[in-house]
C-alpha cells in the first residue's frame, strides 16, 4: 500500500511539473503578444498621421488594419489569462466547485485540461476577425476599382509610412513563428500567421503606392488591396478551421493509429479494442481501451496502465493516458468463470 501511495504521489507530482511547464510557456507567450500590441499601436499611429499628411485612403486603410490586429492578439491574451489561471477553480463564474481539495488528490486535471481549451477557443475568434477583416479590405478593393473618381495619386511621404509597416510587422512574424514553434503555442502561431497577413498588407500598400506615385497608375491601389485580402482570408480561414476542428474533438487519424500500433506492440497487451486522443489547448490526452488476459489481477493491469502512460509520455509528448481494460475471453478458464459465477450469485443477494 506504501509503494502505491508513493506511486500516486509521484505521478501529481509529474502532472504539477507538467502544468507547470506549460505556464511557463503561456507566460512565454503573453510576453509576446504584448509585444505585439506595442508593435500594432505604434505602426497604426505613425500610418494614420503620415495617411492624412499624404491623403492617402491605402494607408489610412492599413492603419485601420493594423489597429484591428490589436484587437485579435487582445482576444489571444485573453484566452491565455484563463488558461494559466490555475487558482481559480469555478471556470464559468456561476456555479462554484465542489469543496473537496481537488490539487490533493490530482483531479485538477479535468478543470485544467477545460481551462487551457479557453486559449484554442479564443484563437477561433481571432481566426474570425481576421476573416471580417479580409472581407472588408476585398470589398473596398473592388469598390476602389468600380469608382475611378474616387482614385487620387497620394504624396510620397505615405511610402515611408507603408514601409515601417512592413519591415516591423516582418520582424514580428519571424519572432512570433519562431517563439510559436519553440513553444508549440497555438496562439502565437495563430498571431504569426495574423502578422505575416498585416506585413503583406504593409506590403501591398507600400507596392500600390509607389505604383500610383510613379506610374501614375490609380487602378493599383484596388487591384492589389483585393490580393492582399485573399491572402488574410486564407489565414484566416486556415487558423479558424484547425481550431474548430480542435474544439470539435477531432484527431489526425494518422497520428491515432501510430498510438494505437504503440500500445498494440506492448508486452501484456492483447489488443486494442478502442482509442481516442484529444486536445486541451496545446496538450494531447489520450482515452484507450485494451484486451487483456483475463486472469490479470489488479495490480498487474494497474502496472500495466503506468506502463502504457510512460511510453506515451516518452514516444509521443502525450501528457495523459486514460487505460481501461477488457478480458481476453480466449483466457477464461473454467475456474474463472466459476469464481465469476459465484460472486453474482453473491450481488444478487
Amino acid at each position: 500500500m506504501r509503494d502505491v501511495n508513493e506511486h500516486l504521489k509521484k505521478e501529481y507530482e509529474d502532472w504539477e511539473k507538467v502544468q507547470q511547464n506549460e505556464l511557463t510557456k503561456l507566460n512565454s507567450a503573453m510576453r509576446h503578444l504584448l509585444l505585439n500590441v506595442f508593435a500594432y499601436l505604434a505602426i497604426s499611429i505613425i500610418e494614420w498621421i503620415l495617411a492624412s499628411m499624404s491623403h492617402s485612403q491605402t494607408l489610412r486603410a492599413d492603419a485601420f488594419n493594423n489597429l484591428s490586429g490589436i484587437i485579435s492578439t487582445a482576444l489571444l491574451m485573453i484566452g491565455i489569462h484563463i488558461a494559466r489561471d490555475i487558482d481559480d477553480d469555478d471556470i464559468a463564474g456561476v456555479v462554484p466547485l465542489p469543496k473537496h481539495n481537488l490539487r490533493k488528490t490530482g483531479n485538477d486535471q479535468r478543470v485544467q485540461f477545460t481551462r487551457f481549451r479557453y486559449e484554442t477557443i479564443f484563437t477561433l475568434v481571432t481566426g474570425i476577425v481576421m476573416i471580417a477583416i479580409s472581407l472588408s479590405v476585398i470589398i473596398s478593393g473592388i469598390t476602389g476599382l468600380l469608382s475611378p473618381d474616387t482614385r487620387v495619386i497620394p504624396q510620397p511621404i505615405a511610402l515611408v509610412g507603408a514601409g515601417i509597416a512592413s519591415v516591423i510587422m516582418l520582424l514580428v512574424w519571424y519572432f512570433n513563428k519562431r517563439a510559436g514553434r519553440k513553444l508549440k503555442n497555438a496562439s502565437l502561431i495563430a498571431s504569426a500567421q495574423d502578422s505575416l497577413s498585416d506585413a503583406f498588407t504593409s506590403l501591398g500598400t507600400l507596392i500600390s503606392i509607389a505604383g500610383a506615385w510613379i506610374f501614375k497608375i490609380t487602378w493599383l491601389d484596388g487591384a492589389t488591396s483585393i490580393l492582399v485580402g485573399l491572402f488574410i482570408l486564407y489565414s484566416g480561414a486556415r487558423i479558424f478551421i484547425e481550431s474548430s476542428l480542435n474544439l470539435a474533438d477531432y484527431f489526425d487519424p494518422q497520428a491515432e493509429d501510430d498510438f494505437r500500433q504503440t500500445i498494440k506492440n506492448i508486452h501484456g497487451v492483447t489488443a486494442v479494442d478502442e482509442l481516442k486522443a484529444h486536445y486541451n489547448g496545446n496538450l494531447v490526452t489520450v482515452d484507450v481501451v485494451i484486451v487483456v488476459d483475463a486472469n490479470m489481477n489488479v495490480l498487474e493491469s494497474y502496472n500495466l496502465a503506468e506502463h502504457i502512460e510512460s511510453i506515451m509520455r516518452v514516444k509521443f509528448g502525450v501528457i495523459d493516458t486514460d487505460v481501461s481494460f477488457l478480458p481476453d475471453t480466449k483466457t477464461i478458464t473454467s475456474s474463472t468463470q466459476k469464481r465469476l459465477l459465484r460472486n453474482r450469485r453473491k450481488h444478487r443477494r
